[in-house]
């Protein structure tokens, strides 16, 4: 008789009582070994115990759990025993979906305290009258907690959690922090003298104030770093400060047992400022980071947007946006950047003719703050407007008076390199008009296209050099594996020694049948401006004809 390997999971809810040398993960275990002897009759043997020690049922993401369906996924096991049924989980959809994998990899699931038979369909209904029990104990539980706190806030107590700035934790109530109320009282007070956080924040960094610096219960240190705006918009809006306990479930706040540190009066005040400053159109899209807010323009004049977004939680992304194009705004950013350092220091009087803009040759700018060197870009840059394959930057220089808080008293700027030595395509000319100083810069986008968010790691926003660079790269590691190929090393091996899958071998493979004529451009750096990485590998698999080849990487798209 075929053998059984029985897998037991064993589950409880907090970590009280998991230093016990007999707690209750013990004796499901213990429970579920015997019930696996008594089943020796029809060779059932005990494989390996999964446990989750401090984990709710209610969620999927637990390491036992995951490693147990892992293994059943592997043919390792072919029973699950369970001491009971909300061992194994709280939430109906989520038993569903896993009694459906069970099924799918041919395993079974016993509860042991709890008799039925998942093959009939009498069985399927009592697990399932089981599971709506246990996932009801579990709502109704949380119900409790919250109506005990909602209940205690309405009292004025608070319910704990990270400390605010301006109080400090003692016997779990909160008491103001002296020196910490100032720091908040000043934030109230500057923003409607300022009316903007982000000239608040400016200001804190400036004068070097800082989060709060507290000690979690196992010693260690946290907060003192640079106060953000979401954290300042966060105290601008909270009525613990007037001495209120806030229930943000639904909005609704009541009187505190602790001490208030701002007025009603300046409170009522920021409040209204805020929410007027909410209603400009400006603030819609002008957020903060951006250094060419309103800047940015299409061929037909069209402006671009400002755009945050991010990736589960976790990682933030910066967009100029215009009717799904996306510009990605710190490599659009950091072009800027370095144009104008490059602008500065270029021969101006034999560029372009203009004297006047000799006047740019009296700004330090690496002697320039952060904040300078952002305004200063800000002033110069009138607008750019972006096409396909290239940017083309207005410079204002009909009047240049906006340079005097950035020029420096007996200073000149030495550096004359001439057009060609340094940044490509830098060929300054005045507009016909004279109000611009005009510089068309040619660009690439790397990796897919303009309107996918989320493209891989690295920049997106290239200079023609630099997506040069990355092609002729590209080329070599092909030829490379092509090489290896040829002697002799197998797929498998190249995969695992290159650390690659599959697909993306294949695809440096078919770089080696390129067209000779293209790989000869590519590596003298002679590639269209709609040239990429993702569009080069198309190339080479889609279009297996020489001439069909040259025709997609020489007609512009």
């Amino acid at each position: 008789m075929q053998r059984i390997s029985c897998a037991i999971y064993v589950r409880k809810s907090t970590e009280k009582g998991l230093e016990m040398e007999f707690n209750s993960l013990h004796n499901q275990e213990e429970s579920c070994k015997n019930y696996i002897l008594s089943q020796t009759f029809n060779s059932w043997e005990y494989y390996k115990t999964y446990t989750d020690g401090g984990i709710s049922g209610g969620t999927m993401k637990r390491p036992g759990l995951e490693d147990l369906l892992g293994d059943i996924r592997k043919g390792l096991i072919q029973t699950i025993l369970v001491y009971k049924i909300d061992r194994f989980s709280r939430s109906i959809i989520d038993f569903y979906n896993m009694m459906k994998e069970l099924e799918k990899c041919g395993c079974s699931f016993v509860s042991i305290t709890q008799a039925f038979d998942t093959s009939t369909s009498m069985g399927k209904l009592t697990l399932n009258m089981l599971l709506s029990f246990a996932q009801f104990e579990r709502e109704v539980s949380s119900e409790r907690i919250r109506d005990k706190k909602a209940a205690s806030k309405r009292k004025g107590f608070w319910m704990g959690g990270l400390p605010n700035l301006g109080y400090n934790i003692v016997e779990k109530q909160l008491v103001p922090n002296q020196k910490e109320a100032e720091l908040v009282k000043l934030i109230f007070e500057k923003y409607l003298e300022l009316g903007s956080i982000t000239r608040v924040r400016e200001y804190l960094e400036e004068t070097g104030k800082t989060s709060k610096l507290w000690k979690t219960h196992t010693g260690t240190m946290r907060g003192g770093r640079k106060i953000s705006s979401s954290m300042i918009a966060r105290i601008l809006r909270s009525k613990l400060y007037i001495g209120r306990i806030e229930d943000k479930m639904n909005g609704d706040s009541w009187p505190g047992r602790h001490k208030a540190i701002i007025g009603q009066k300046l409170f009522d005040q920021v409040q209204t400022l805020m929410d007027e400053n909410r209603n400009q159109y400006a603030e819609t899209y002008d957020r903060e980071g951006y250094l060419l807010s309103n800047k940015v323009v299409d061929s037909d004049g069209n402006v671009f947007k400002n755009q945050k977004c991010s990736k589960n939680s976790k990682r933030k992304y910066r967009y100029y946006i215009l009717k799904g194009k996306y510009l990605p705004a710190g490599d659009l950013d950091e072009i800027t950047i370095q144009l104008v350092k490059d602008l500065l220091d270029s021969q101006l009087d034999t560029i372009i003719g203009e004297p006047r803009t000799m006047e740019f040759k009296a700004i330090d700018y690496a002697a320039l703050t952060i904040r300078e060197q952002a305004n200063l870009i800000k002033a110069m840059v009138d607008k750019i407007v972006f096409h396909d394959s290239r940017l083309t930057f207005f410079f204002k220089i009909e009047d240049l008076a906006y340079l005097k808080p950035f020029q420096k008293e007996n200073y000149l700027n030495t550096k004359t390199w001439k057009m060609g030595e340094r940044s490509e395509n830098f060929k300054p000319y005045a507009s016909n008009d004279g109000r611009h100083l005009v510089i068309q810069k040619s660009i690439c986008l790397n990796n897919r296209h303009l309107s996918n968010l989320y493209v891989g790691k690295g920049k997106k926003f290239i200079s023609v050099t630099e997506n040069s660079n990355n092609l002729i790269k590209t080329l070599a590691i092909g030829w490379r594996y092509g090489k290896l190929a040829r002697e002799g090393m197998t797929l498998k091996d190249m995969r695992v020694s290159e650390s690659r899958g599959n697909r993306s071998i294949y695809r440096y493979l078919s770089l080696n049948y390129l067209s000779p004529n293209i790989v000869n451009d590519i590596m003298d750096s002679r590639v269209p401006p709609h040239v990429n990485l993702q569009m080069l590998f198309d190339i080479a698999s889609k279009y297996p004809d020489f001439n069909d080849q040259e025709k997609a990487f020489y007609n512009d798209r």
